[in-house]
């Protein structure tokens, strides 16, 4: 999903920014062919095309086959009603009863490819950015305790307020499923999630109840817990919730490659940090300039600086006074800086980075918590099984993990959803030598799970809340000797360069994380003192890379399998970029390079555990001709697995050499696959729904579910200046 403004912007500025360390970031033209890309086992089949610069995002199936999705920050050029961000259906077409529909062709138009498209029947839009909604709201905007929406605020964003809608998911009211609450995630800072109450007619039409809506980021309850940022994927719980990711991109303490223990043993973090420890500098911001970078990190772009970009706006969304800002977006041009840090209350940063829970998500006010237990990273999404206590967790972004969460018992057998125990578990490719630049379509990757720690949710909210008081006051008073209220730029000069080189003292330190690693690699998760059980929870990335983890996956997008999906079923996984961390000379990981991603997928073991990455689709080399890469798969984002096995694959794509701009929802039919022998159960006719209820005493809300299955380090580049 989101990341800055888009993969090319990020292949030029910012490439130069990083110089020597960015050598695995290469243009299409040095690219070579790899074999097996593109290549599919199975076939994929176009079933929509966006409007020009929009995602396709958020794609979910009801019971009666209506799909519905996203139009992410479409092009402001657009002509009506394409022109802004939206949420939209497919009327007169039911995926799951016909599976088979017209293939449509590319759009080789400018009327074609200002708009969306689908293969059969027609996309309607049902809600857009910046509707009038209830309480007199608008769609997607969050507001301070006072009401006042933050649009309304300066400081830079991340992407515009409403622009963004990203997953959508189907909460029935009725058997029938024809009433329901739409909910959809906000790609943003502060984040959003907006509840729409949504209901069929007899001709099979959607309408959506406006005044009934609500934007749930405005909610006490929802204010109580710090807030969201940048709500990106997401999915219903097997005990009928809705779960959201929080795709929190400056969540990176390194950058790249680097490890806390390079940093320890070199006796400076110059060149080696990443955007975390800035989270609290006035005018955050900044650290991803040219300029700053030079000045302060031997040239060298901190990972995840571009999603520093909002910390200001959350802070307001939390009640803290409004201060002179930066409002000047651009990384490369000299700004003035505003000289009055941040008090508190301001955005702690362990607050975010997690799975949401809507807890009696058909309610009235539907109540969040988060996973605090399942680590903190930038998660594109979850899947959890059905055995109602493992959790897949895919982390998007450059050099980052694939992470499970195992509950000691059934989560919705808690009574207090803070109760939930159990092991956070980060993975390790075990057959390093066979992946060693080999084509990624010719290579299983053979899994093991290490696990980091074990802890209640109760126990993770008390460590994240002893960092709630810090603020950017705190950044000058903790790491400057010059009086910041006599001379500011001096002593931000100061901070800065003490932070780069010795981290951040008002979170956690480099040296506690490598004597929480020691401590591991002695006596194991369970031996390390009581003070360290709290780092693999709070600094996930930072801890896995310390104890072997492979923290090299590029872009792992979308993870889905079917609803009650059993042993023997598969887990899909989408890897928008085989690039970076996965093809340089380091790690387990050092394939041939695919620019173009890929599909992997995972069978199902019996005690939900995988332990085999096959891939299925690989995507096309950056240097295939419109021929080739017009029909191929191109960086794959969201998936989404429909119960009779087909899976739905939606883009965020770069063009490479394709012939038309926009990027694609593509229908994946694997091998040998047969109407009706499908993975779904015999009766199954719906789109992605789970037949079993809870008893009274689940937490859920104790329905059948009947729905559907169901951006990285760069935003789209051809933006119009106007939308950022």
């Amino acid at each position: 999903m989101v990341e800055f403004t888009r993969r090319k912007l990020m292949a030029t500025s910012l490439a130069a920014s990083l110089g020597a360390s960015v050598a695995g970031v290469v243009s299409a033209d040095e690219d070579a062919d790899t074999p097996k890309a593109p290549s599919v086992d199975g076939k994929i089949e176009r079933f929509a095309t966006t409007a020009l610069g929009a995602e396709v995002t958020g794609p979910e199936v009801t019971k009666s086959g209506t799909l519905f999705f996203s139009l992410q920050h479409p092009s402001r050029k657009n002509p009506e009603p394409f022109n802004s961000g939206g949420i939209g259906y497919v009327s007169g077409y039911n995926i799951v009863e016909d599976s088979a529909f017209d293939e449509l062709g590319v759009p080789s138009t400018d009327e074609q490819q200002s708009r969306v498209r689908v293969a059969n029947g027609e996309y309607v839009l049902l809600a857009r950015e910046g509707d009038n909604i209830g309480e007199n709201a608008d769609l997607g905007v969050p507001t301070t305790p006072d009401g006042i929406g933050l649009d309304e605020y300066p400081g830079p964003r991340y992407g515009n307020l409403g622009y963004n809608p990203d997953c959508n998911r189907f909460i029935p009211l009725n058997e029938e499923e024809t009433e329901g609450y739409l909910f959809t995630n906000f790609e943003q800072s502060p984040g959003e999630i907006s509840r729409i109450p949504i209901s069929q007619d007899d001709d099979g039409e959607w309408e959506a109840d406006l005044d009934g809506a609500a934007n749930l980021a405005s909610t006490e309850a929802f204010r109580d817990i710090g807030g969201t940022r940048i709500n990106c994927y997401g999915d219903i719980s097997p005990w009928n919730t809705y779960l959201s990711a929080e795709e929190e991109y400056s969540h990176p303490r390194l950058s790249l490659t680097a490890t806390t223990s390079d940093i320890v043993e070199a006796g400076s973090g110059v060149g080696l940090r990443g955007a975390a420890q800035f989270y609290n500098r006035p005018n955050p911001t900044e650290v991803g300039s040219t300029e700053w970078a030079e000045e302060y990190n031997d040239g060298a772009y901190l990972q995840g600086s571009f999603a520093l970009s909002g910390l200001e706006l959350q802070a307001y969304y939390l009640g803290a006074d409004a201060v002179d800002q930066n409002d000047d977006l651009s990384s490369d041009v000299d700004i003035e800086l505003g000289q009055t840090p941040i008090d508190s209350p301001y955005p702690n940063p362990y607050r975010y980075g997690y799975i949401v829970d809507f807890r009696d998500s058909d309610g009235e006010e539907p109540m969040p918590m988060k996973y605090y237990v399942g680590g903190r990273a930038a998660w594109e999404c979850p899947d959890v099984q059905a055995d109602e206590k493992t959790m897949y967790l895919s982390s998007d972004g450059d050099n980052k993990g694939f992470y499970k969460f195992v509950a000691d018992d059934p989560i919705p057998s808690y009574d207090d959803p803070m109760d939930v125990q159990g092991t956070l578990y980060a993975v390790e490719v075990t057959n390093e030598e066979a992946a060693k630049k080999n084509p990624p379509g010719n290579v299983d990757l053979e899994l093991d799970w290490i696990p980091l720690g074990h802890a209640t949710n109760a126990e993770v909210e008390s460590w994240v809340a002893e960092y709630d008081d810090v603020s950017q006051v705190d950044y000058l008073e903790s790491h400057a000797d010059t009086d910041w209220e006599e001379d500011f730029e001096t002593a931000i000069a100061e901070a800065d360069r003490e932070v780069a080189e010795n981290g951040n003292a008002d979170y956690i330190s480099d040296e506690d994380i490598v004597s929480w690693a020691e401590q591991y690699a002695e006596n194991g998760p369970e031996g390390v003192d009581e003070d360290l059980r709290r780092v693999p929870f709070l600094e996930t990335r930072a801890a896995a890379k310390e104890v072997g983890a492979t923290v090299e996956f590029r872009k792992s997008e979308g993870i889905d399998s079917k609803d009650d999906a059993q042993p023997g079923d598969y887990i899909y996984v989408g890897i928008s970029e085989v690039n970076d961390g996965m093809t340089d000379d380091e790690g387990a990981l050092q394939l041939d390079r695919v620019d173009g991603g890929l599909v992997y997928r995972a069978e199902i073991e019996d005690d939900y555990n995988i332990s085999t990455l096959e891939p299925v689709i690989v995507g096309a080399d950056a240097t295939d001709t419109a021929d080739v890469a017009d029909d191929a798969l191109l960086n794959i984002d969201n998936v989404f697995v429909l119960n009779d096995g087909r899976v739905l694959c939606c883009e965020d794509a770069d063009q490479f050499r394709r012939s038309y701009p926009n990027d694609c929802l593509y229908v994946y039919t694997p091998e040998g696959w047969t109407p009706g022998e499908g993975e779904g159960d015999e009766d199954d006719d719906r789109g992605h729904g789970n037949d079993d209820g809870h008893d009274d005493d689940n937490p859920g809300n104790g329905k059948a579910k009947g729905r559907g299955r169901g951006r990285g380090d760069n935003e789209d580049d051809e933006e119009d200046e106007d939308d950022e």
